[in-house]
């Protein structure tokens, strides 16, 4: 493409920076703007919950690109830089001091932020969300100096971090409002694995409940009252009750929208010079045939290269199944396909899972394998992989005996 071609990319996480190393990486010879919110260069963010807080890793550790990279790629990098809005019509964004950058093809790679409580109390100082490096930081502190650690919500967020402080001897409960944690992903048989997994390891799970307030002193948060009226006392709170997708400017400017921005298969909104990656995306999947936004590592990972075809104006698809890992306490996992929370579907488990070692495989009505999850079994992310992808029945007695191969 020409070189007085200016792409801009608006996000500076790991999308954001992957699409802006695979636009060189194709040779792209024109102008690259990455608009970073955050003061921070771009980095992955699962170590935030997992590496960082057990003291581990520092940031350089999951920094993306060094500064000399994007100098040496001549990628205009514009650190803390929150985009206010875009004209598709006119094709400029518009920045925080008021002026535009021009644009000829648009990435949105804004990601999401922490959802919030609407309860009296939230605002507290001692009242955590975990989405940044800075969030990280505080959080590292807490279990470092604190005693008391209440967790609202027992999502992923929710249960690393539950498992990390419990690893710093730290009194944790985690309050949740489903019957079970993570029910609504992986339903009530692998819910209750993840549930005894941390009540046998000192965590206070509390499922079924309703928090109500949470409690105050000189602007301090010191409990978290239920709408029973119990009182869990606390020293600090961390609100993990999912994630919002920051798609306000695209809706501001037009795109089709649902839960997410709409995209076809190559990762092209309804306005044929933007597209969309990462968090916010939410496309027709080629294989899935359904529409799908996943929040995880592995599309903020894997997207960019063929966002950047698109926007080079080449043929791409992006038919990568959804993919997502955790670690907590001694289990290791991780999970390969789509089931959506009203899908039609049953657990079929190879291995042990009191042990923890096991494979668990959702099957639709025939016998299709859906979506399969590894916990503490390595090495067959492939196989599961084929499984789903072939779309062929399966017998689910030899899928559930260890001696079948995969």
């Amino acid at each position: 493409m020409s070189s007085n071609q200016h792409f801009v990319i608006v996000g500076g996480e790991l999308a954001g920076a992957k699409l802006a190393e695979a636009l060189r990486a194709n040779d792209f010879d024109g102008q690259v703007t990455l608009l970073a919110a955050e003061d921070d260069l771009p980095y992955e963010r699962p170590p935030l919950s997992k590496q960082h807080l057990a003291g581990d890793q520092q940031l350089p550790d999951f920094t993306v690109d060094s500064p000399a990279w994007y100098r040496d790629h001549h990628i205009d990098l514009r650190l803390g830089t929150t985009v206010e809005a875009f004209d598709p019509a006119a094709r400029t964004v518009s920045l925080p001091d008021g002026s535009t950058l021009s644009y000829d093809k648009l990435a949105l790679a804004t990601g999401s932020r922490p959802r919030t409580l609407d309860v009296p109390g939230a605002e507290a100082g001692n009242v955590y969300t975990l989405r940044t490096i800075g969030d990280s930081d505080r959080l590292l502190e807490v279990l470092r100096s604190k005693h008391r650690l209440v967790i609202i919500g027992a999502g992923w967020i929710g249960l690393e971090v539950a498992a990390q402080a419990r690893a710093r001897q730290l009194e944790v409960t985690v309050l949740e409002a489903a019957e079970l944690p993570l029910v609504s992903v992986l339903g009530p048989q692998m819910g209750t694995v993840f549930a005894e997994l941390h009540r046998g390891n000192g965590v206070d799970l509390r499922t079924g409940v309703v928090v109500d307030m949470i409690l105050t002193e000189d602007g301090v948060a010191t409990g978290v009252q239920l709408d029973d009226g119990q009182v869990v006392p606390a020293d600090a709170v961390l609100v993990a009750v999912g994630a919002q997708p920051n798609i306000e400017i695209a809706e501001a400017a037009g795109l089709a929208t649902g839960t997410g921005v709409l995209v076809d298969e190559s990762l092209r909104t309804s306005d044929p010079d933007v597209v969309a990656v990462g968090d916010i995306a939410e496309e027709l999947h080629p294989l899935l045939d359904k529409r799908v936004r996943v929040e995880h590592w592995a599309n903020a990972l894997n997207q960019p290269a063929v966002a950047a075809l698109t926007m080079l104006g080449k043929p791409a698809t992006y038919d990568r199944l959804p993919y997502f890992f955790t670690d907590q306490f001694n289990l290791g996992m991780e999970y390969t396909g789509y089931v959506g929370r009203d899908d039609d579907v049953r657990v079929v488990v190879r291995g042990d899972v009191a042990k923890p070692e096991f494979v668990a495989f959702w099957l639709d009505r025939d016998n299709r394998v859906r979506a399969g999850m590894n916990v503490n079994v390595w090495d067959v992310t492939d196989r599961i992989k084929e499984l789903v992808t072939s779309g062929e029945p399966v017998d689910p007695e030899r899928l559930a005996d260890p001696n079948t191969e995969l």
